[in-house]
């Protein structure tokens, strides 16, 4: 795994296997950054169940202005740290579970919002809801919610405009705040 573009290009990330963790393939890493490429410099970024932080560290390398990566898992925010060593950026790392996260957070508004959770759970369905009907979307805010492409998500609000993008097994939703 590694950075696929920008100041850190080529920078490899270390992984690890844990049941919780599944890392966003480079390819569709790619191809979520090509979706929001003109949306990331100056943004403040959430990566919500970062795992690695591969989709955090993406963002901080193509000029992200703050980053706040979020996992509940102990494993997993060691290796964000770890992967962070030489990353300079405006970042946050936090071990908190992803409710509690956004809850503690209701005043933040986020450019972006990264989900990428566990897929066999409605987290990240959750988790949207909950940015939703709090408002924590700046204005033109996007989601970008990674899951399986079994699992059937529609978004039903007149102020966002959702977009369905397949590769292979996995279904990527960009969520775009009207």
């Amino acid at each position: 795994m590694r950075v696929v573009a920008g100041i850190y290009r080529g920078k490899k990330l270390k992984e690890f296997d844990i049941n919780s963790t599944r890392p966003t393939m480079d390819r569709v890493k790619e191809s979520i950054f090509n979706l929001i490429q003109f949306d990331v410099a100056d943004a403040i970024v959430l990566d919500l169940f970062s795992g690695t932080g591969a989709l955090g560290i993406e963002a901080i390398s193509r000029g992200a202005k703050l980053v706040y990566f979020v996992d509940s898992n102990k494993e997993a925010i060691e290796l964000i740290n770890s992967n962070l060593k030489g990353i300079e950026g405006n970042f946050k790392v936090c071990h908190q579970d992803y409710l509690s996260f956004l809850k503690l957070n209701k005043n933040v508004k986020f450019d972006i919002v990264l989900l990428d959770p566990p897929f066999k759970e409605n987290l990240g369905e959750t988790a949207i809801k909950f940015i939703i009907e709090n408002n924590m979307l700046d204005e033109n805010g996007i989601i970008i919610f990674e899951t399986s492409t079994n699992r059937d998500f529609k978004l039903e609000n007149p102020l966002f405009s959702c977009v369905r993008k397949k590769y292979g097994s996995v279904a990527v939703f960009k969520i775009v705040k009207l």
